[in-house]
């Protein structure tokens, strides 16, 4: 999938990934998407929540051994 910016978010457990990836957001235009790579396994429903309190589409999620990537459209 392409993406605009990517977001490394491996080794920080929540709610760091969640702090980052709205940090990055706010530097996304409307419409451009942000990849984000997490290991904490929360990382899934918190970025499920994140998704339906701000508005920003959670395109894809996506599990690969111990690490989880995640695509964001900024609304």
């Amino acid at each position: 999938m392409d993406f605009d910016k990517e977001l490394d978010a491996r080794g920080l457990n929540c709610p760091l990934p969640i702090l980052r990836a709205k940090k990055a957001l706010t530097e996304l235009q409307s419409g451009q998407v942000l990849k984000i790579v997490a290991t904490d396994p929360g990382s899934v429903k918190d970025f499920q929540a994140f998704s339906k309190q701000t508005g920003n589409e959670l395109l894809s999620h996506a599990t690969e051994g111990k690490e989880f990537t995640f695509f964001m459209k900024r609304k």
